[in-house]
């Protein structure tokens, strides 16, 4: 008898699209291998894993409520197993300034930064002048996908950008690192490799990852010495182990003055066709079907 998946797509965050877009992926590669079943969690979530009763859920939500630990709340209550980390690792990852106190507590370089209040109209721009100095990036706190991420290169401009950003309760302003942009994937405890991007935009942002008309270069192999190629490999892995992650992650870093920058970790990296992951994957001989039921028979482990 095929063991039943559900697979999770769309949901709620504004990265809504994309997981659609990784859930149809997923589906579409492994449709022969199991019974499946799709569900957005917007419509009736609960009563479709009551009636279909699934053996493994795929989690193919990106952003908020998929990616933040709190769906995995809900499936560690059913007792379901689930792909990717669970709820503590998922909301660490996700919630870049505990990630970024995790990292830099362990010795893992990251871009300083300053955590405000969007609401506070008295914004010390001195003292992000003084601490970061221009350029900087301002992010949200909790999103991925490079949304609303912006690179600010004086007051004027951050003052503006912060302002648009006014949905968000809390932002971060971090040090804008120049240099090379090179992810690494981890795979379980295995290292799966890097990929370097050539964005024809500013930076790696929201329509340079999922736009074929952004045109960024990938790169791989990763022209790097033996000896760099395999520390930013560990840095990945050190990160990975030290948000205590499962199934796959990707890391996102600068590589800047012959130092590694760690951006931030993404615990549920995208599953589309000009996703990362897929592709640092098939570079070492694991085609996206595989790649997916490995990620489905990891689950299906006891935990």
């Amino acid at each position: 008898m095929k063991k039943k998946v559900l697979i999770l797509g769309g949901g709620y965050s504004k990265e809504r699209t994309i997981s659609l877009k990784s859930a149809k992926a997923v589906i579409k590669s492994i449709n022969k291998f199991y019974k499946l079943k799709f569900c957005d969690p917007r419509n009736d979530l609960l009563k479709t894993i009551e009636n279909f009763k699934p053996d493994v859920i795929f989690n193919a939500l990106h952003g908020r409520f998929g990616e933040d630990g709190y769906i995995q709340s809900i499936l560690e209550t059913l007792g379901i197993k689930y792909t990717h980390s669970g709820v503590i690792s998922s909301m660490s990852a996700m919630d870049k300034e505990i990630s970024k106190k995790i990292f830099i507590k362990n010795k893992i370089l990251t871009p300083k930064f300053i955590k405000i209040k969007t609401k506070n109209n008295d914004i010390n721009y001195k003292k992000i002048k003084n601490y970061l100095n221009y350029p900087v990036v301002v992010k949200p706190i909790n999103e991925g996908s490079s949304l609303d991420v912006f690179i600010c290169n004086n007051k004027s401009i951050l003052s503006k950008k912060i302002k648009k950003m006014k949905n968000y309760n809390e932002i971060l302003i971090e040090k804008f690192i120049p240099g090379r942009e090179i992810q690494v994937a981890i795979m379980g405890k295995k290292k799966l490799g890097a990929i370097e991007l050539k964005p024809r935009r500013k930076f790696y942002d929201y329509k340079a990852k999922y736009n074929s008309n952004a045109k960024t270069k990938h790169i791989i192999p990763v022209n790097l010495t033996k000896k760099n190629l395999s520390k930013i490999n560990e840095i990945a892995l050190k990160a990975h182990k030290l948000l205590n992650c499962r199934g796959i992650t990707r890391s996102d870093f600068k590589f800047y003055n012959n130092k590694f920058y760690l951006l931030e970790l993404n615990t549920q990296p995208g599953m589309t066709n000009l996703s990362l992951v897929p592709e640092i994957a098939a570079n070492k001989g694991i085609d996206f079907k595989s790649l997916i039921r490995w990620m489905i028979k990891d689950a299906s482990k006891n935990r």
